[in-house]
């Protein structure tokens, strides 16, 4: 006989629970998706890719190389292949800085000088197999963003956002390489 004030326990069978729950998260891993990788898959037949530094059509210089070199680092260490020259390599990255403007986001209360500025790059980029021609990724209009505040204490530079914008374009462009196959 039970007390008064325990709740009645039945006997749970842990062995049908989990059987359960193994044929349920089995059957969801089976079902088509809605196209959306969460780790990137990167074609496996490609070994090595070219990354040329990239033409650009503004009148901030140097930005390629920066981004040249950002892109080797995020290939190296987020994608199965490795960075070569353009005449040994299976897959090429070639692309095209088209503009790099600044924005300001926010004004001082005294005198109205920016406080906050966004930089942003607009670039086009194809990535394309050297062998067949096949073009494998192609974007145009290509963004990614970075910030800097004018004012003191923090009193960072332009070249700071630069940097923060460069390195999350290259950790896109390398997002993008590694899409659904």
């Amino acid at each position: 006989m039970m007390g008064a004030g325990r709740p009645m326990r039945y006997p749970v069978k842990w062995g049908h629970r989990s059987a359960m729950l193994l044929l349920v998260l089995t059957v969801a891993a089976s079902l088509p998706g809605c196209g959306y990788a969460t780790g990137g898959q990167y074609p496996e037949q490609y070994q090595t890719v070219a990354v040329p530094i990239f033409e650009n059509r503004t009148f901030y210089r140097r930005v390629e190389n920066e981004l040249a070199e950002a892109l080797v680092k995020q290939i190296e260490q987020r994608t199965p292949y490795k960075v070569t020259d353009a005449a040994r390599a299976d897959t090429v990255l070639t692309g095209r800085i088209r503009q790099i403007e600044q924005e300001m986001v926010a004004r001082h209360r005294r005198g109205g000088l920016p406080e906050e500025m966004e930089v942003r790059f607009v670039v086009d980029f194809q990535w394309r197999d050297q062998i067949t021609g096949q073009t494998l990724r192609d974007r145009r209009g290509f963004e990614s963003v970075g910030s800097y505040v004018l004012t003191r204490p923090v009193g960072q530079r332009f070249e700071q956002a630069q940097h923060q914008a460069v390195q999350r374009l290259a950790e896109d462009i390398v997002a993008v390489m590694g899409g659904v196959w």
